[in-house]
């Protein structure tokens, strides 16, 4: 997985940093609404996702 090899790469610093620097670009308020929107989206494309998955019956009775 890439995304865990990646947050290895990173120190307890560095990723102390990334998140100080975060709060004060967006602020504390901030940051629960962007996680909100970040989660939503991910929902979505989980939903997509399984949508696409599912075999769709196009066959019309006459």
């Amino acid at each position: 997985m890439i995304a865990s090899s990646i947050f290895l790469a990173f120190g307890a610093w560095q990723i102390v940093l990334i998140v100080v620097v975060v709060l004060l670009m967006f602020g504390g308020k901030k940051i629960p609404e962007l996680m909100r929107g970040l989660g939503s989206g991910i929902k979505e494309f989980k939903d997509a996702s399984k949508e696409e998955d599912k075999p769709t019956t196009t066959d019309k009775k006459e």
